[in-house]
């Protein structure tokens, strides 16, 4: 599997992409501005797109939406509970950017459970609120996990936004992201990759109450 991480956007946010080394079918998760750098990479892997996936409905995560679906054809897909955000300046927070942006509704919504394949790629969708409602992480098992914006190394995801919640956030942690294998790869949707095992041990703004021995 191809795994290539795009910094992108003023905020600097982790935008990725996913495919099948042999079909060159792929994924991309969060493309959050600069769609020509993204389009560029999908072009000269000759890449044929067939998922965008939001982990959550924020701009910085968002922002190169709707350009790439249409250069591309590929799926939008986004958790039910964010999917209203899209739509709305205020939620999905481009107003705090000095703009007024709305983006198309997703192709289609997940819920916790599904999985999303593309050839031999295979996510389990992981519903992980507390930054927003409907914030996901991506778990390809007993290897990695790509989590937005609710784990990151050496932090976690803000809760002080429309739609945050401190106790939704533990949870989701504690239930959804601690549980996992130590060794599995933290993909998060700002700074350096980690592992869940060394999120365990050190993340400050993990409250040793939460660790499920």
């Amino acid at each position: 599997m191809i795994v290539k991480k795009i910094v992108v956007g003023e905020l600097e946010a982790n935008c990725y992409i996913l495919a099948d080394e042999k079909t060159k079918r792929a994924i991309i998760i969060d493309p959050g501005g600069e769609a020509k750098k993204i389009l560029w990479i999908v072009k000269q892997n000759k890449l044929k797109v067939i998922y965008i996936i939001n982990t959550h409905a924020h701009i910085d995560h968002i922002g190169a939406n709707d350009i790439i679906r249409g250069e591309t054809g590929a799926f939008l897909l986004v958790h039910s509970s964010d999917a209203h955000l899209l739509e709305d300046p205020q939620m999905n927070l481009s107003t705090m950017m000095n703009e007024k942006r709305k983006f198309l509704p997703p192709t289609r919504v997940v819920k916790e459970g599904d999985e999303i394949k593309v050839d031999q790629i295979c996510m389990q969708v992981l519903h992980t609120p507390g930054h927003t409602p409907g914030s996901i992480c991506l778990y390809i098992r007993s290897e990695r996990v790509f989590t937005g914006d609710t784990l990151f190394a050496g932090s976690v995801g803000r809760v002080d936004l429309p739609g945050g919640s401190p106790a939704d956030l533990q949870n989701s942690i504690r239930e959804k992201l601690l549980t996992l294998p130590e060794k599995v790869i933290v993909h998060p949707g700002h700074g350096p990759d980690t592992t869940i095992g060394k999120e365990k041990k050190d993340n400050p703004f993990i409250n040793p109450d939460w660790v499920i021995q």
